[in-house]
């Protein structure tokens, strides 16, 4: 950390800086590459890409260090020669300037990116509801398990309702080959409550239509017309007709075929869910109706369309909390390592800061200097943390794409902002200590220091 001890020579910085490149570069490469992969096939060298990609960025960071910098010199001038002394101490070793922002830039290459995902993921998943479900209500368990079968029935009775499909799962193994996921619905309402996408065809079910997602269809060469027989859980078969293929969903996949066609060969219906429709759309009074037709089970959740997005977010936002919480230990990190490059610079510029004492700075414009130095280096860190985060957010999201055709990109802007507020914080508070000490140092004894 020292800058008297440790002075880089052209070689070894040379070294420094054409192994950065490399691995910034391949780093890069991978991930791009990766970004044009099938979904899962990409996460190991996503992985892969970001580790080569933060290792070369922290290699280089002193040569960015000078020119990101630099940038901030119009606004460190509005300080005069304090602004502009300190433009210069921050550049002065740039590895120690390096070192100090690399433990705030990880925090928030992290965090930043999570969020930049997560926020992305939030909107792709208000989108899907909106388009795939247009069932006003859906019922289920709120432990997960199957509901009872009466549950529909409870639902159909209701003044109001007037629409129901049950979602009821079952195995069967097609053409005597493979097993494939099963779904019975009610063929009559089913297009009035959903609403993919349709690829091929049309999203018609009933008797030995059925319909199927756009993924399976492709696994067994099936498209509008072609038929296939199914062996049941009882081991009954039966031949089936494709009427259309979809876009699978969160909320829809599989086979879906009439409940009438599946009920007879299971003993035990595993019943998922039931979708809702009523007369006068989701509110409050039309949910307090069914959870009353239902008994005010507490097992039993009524959610409408933002409910169902609002707890698949959960999910997210929890990761989110936990990542915050690894943030806060970064940055108490990196106020740490900024307190100590501060006193540090302090200690070996004592006869300097004598020097500019005895011309005429006083102890606020020595306090100044300090301050923005350590406001410099931290933002530094902080716009790169922020830079790559997005990065990486949009090179998940990438990814998250080939299997959410509802996915884009959101900028988070107004959370960056804090983020680049929190860097802007941690300059401040881990200059308090070092710009005391430095202002007051004893002139006369200062110029005398070896």
């Amino acid at each position: 950390m020292s800058s008297v001890h440790a002075k880089a020579t052209t070689k070894s910085l040379v070294l420094r800086n054409t192994l950065g490149t490399l691995f910034s570069a391949a780093g890069i490469a991978v991930v791009l590459v990766a970004t044009t992969m099938d979904g899962s096939d990409g996460q190991m060298p996503m992985g892969l890409g970001a580790v080569l990609l933060i290792i070369g960025v922290f290699i280089l960071t002193p040569l960015l260090s000078r020119p990101l910098i630099a940038a901030a010199a119009p606004l460190l001038r509005a300080f005069g020669v304090s602004g502009k002394l300190a433009r210069q101490n921050s550049v002065r070793n740039p590895r120690r300037t390096a070192a100090t922002a690399s433990a705030l830039m990880i925090g928030l290459t992290l965090i930043t990116g999570m969020t930049v995902t997560a926020g992305s993921l939030q909107q792709a998943i208000d989108k899907m509801a909106a388009s795939a479900i247009k069932a006003d209500y859906v019922v289920s368990m709120a432990n997960g398990n199957a509901l009872s079968p009466d549950v529909e029935k409870k639902l159909k009775q209701t003044d109001g309702v007037t629409a129901t499909s049950s979602m009821t799962n079952a195995v069967a193994r097609v053409d005597g080959k493979t097993d494939e996921y099963l779904t019975g619905v009610n063929g009559a309402a089913i297009g009035e409550l959903t609403g993919p996408k349709v690829d091929d065809g049309s999203f018609k079910v009933g008797g030995s239509q059925v319909v199927v997602d756009s993924t399976t269809a492709e696994s067994h060469h099936w498209k509008a017309g072609s038929s296939f027989s199914i062996a049941f859980e009882d081991g009954k078969k039966q031949r089936l007709t494709v009427a259309g293929t979809y876009e699978s969903n969160e909320y829809l996949s599989g086979i879906l075929l009439d409940q009438s066609t599946l009920a007879p060969h299971t003993s035990d219906p595993y019943v998922m869910k039931v979708m809702a429709k009523t007369s006068g759309g989701a509110s409050a009074a039309a949910q307090d109706k069914l959870e009353k037709a239902l008994d005010n089970n507490p097992a039993i959740k009524v959610q409408d369309r933002k409910d169902i997005s609002n707890e698949i977010a959960q999910m997210f936002t929890l990761m989110l909390n936990m990542l915050y919480g690894l943030l806060a230990m970064a940055v108490i990190v990196a106020v740490l390592g900024v307190i100590n490059t501060l006193a540090m610079s302090v200690f070996e510029r004592s006869q300097e800061i004598g020097m500019l004492r005895a011309i005429g700075l006083d102890r606020k414009g020595i306090k100044r200097m300090v301050r923005m130095e350590s406001l410099v280096i931290s933002l530094f860190g902080g716009v790169l943390g922020i830079g790559l985060g997005v990065f990486f957010g949009w090179a998940a999201g990438e990814l998250l794409a080939s299997k959410m055709p509802t996915y884009a990109l959101v900028l988070p802007w107004a959370r960056m902002g804090v983020f680049l507020l929190l860097a802007a914080t941690v300059g401040v508070l881990a200059a308090l200590w070092p710009a005391r000490r430095a202002a007051r140092l004893n002139m006369l004894e200062a110029i005398k220091a070896e």
